[in-house]
């Protein structure tokens, strides 16, 4: 399955996996659509920073096209790049936005991770989808649902794979990268 790209050729709705790659450079040329655009941006603010770990995700929608994240922990800062096609007529052909968004580590309050497990018929159990949240202190700024009226939510950061989505070596990785931000929540900074 395809959908027509911008350039040349289709863009696959399927990606390389990025799983294997373990310094940020090459996964992203590997996976995201962008990848200079995403290195420009992060270097500007990593600045040699040591990169402690990363996770990615992209995906296309029907509407917008391709969206791209990256999300990188130098263990005082998660630095988070976001790419997204703008939807037809918002734009010319081609158009994207990029955005940057820096989280001091101190902010983040909970790490979550919930696994969901299989068990083969040989009683095998394997992992086949993974969802993280880091709950942040900041306050969301979407309107509150109808459920909780007036009742502040706090920012979270989520993160979710699949044997579909990314397959059992990004799934691997995103753990990882959770148990990273957990290992850093709570520590003094130097």
């Amino acid at each position: 399955m395809s959908r027509p790209g911008y350039g040349n050729g289709d863009l696959p709705a399927v990606f390389p996996d990025w799983s294997p790659y373990t310094d940020l450079e090459s996964a992203a040329r590997a996976y995201l659509r962008d990848p200079d655009i995403a290195l420009d941006a992060l270097g500007r603010v990593l600045r040699g920073a040591s990169v402690l770990g990363f996770t990615l995700e992209r995906f296309v929608n029907e509407v917008n096209g391709v969206w791209q994240e990256v999300v990188v922990c130098d263990g005082s800062r998660l630095v988070l790049w976001h790419g997204e096609d703008v939807p037809p007529g918002e734009g010319p052909p081609g158009s994207m936005t990029s955005s940057l968004r820096v989280v001091p580590v101190s902010t983040v309050t909970e790490v979550g991770c919930r696994r969901r497990l299989t068990r083969s018929d040989t009683g095998e159990v394997r992992v086949d989808s993974i969802d993280v949240y880091l709950l942040l202190s900041s306050l969301d700024e979407a309107p509150p649902s109808d459920e909780v009226v007036g009742a502040p939510r706090h920012d979270a950061l989520r993160f979710g794979k699949t044997l579909d989505d990314g397959g059992a070596g990004q799934i691997a990785r995103l753990e990882e990268f959770a148990r990273l931000v957990a290992s850093v929540v709570g520590r003094p900074m130097l």
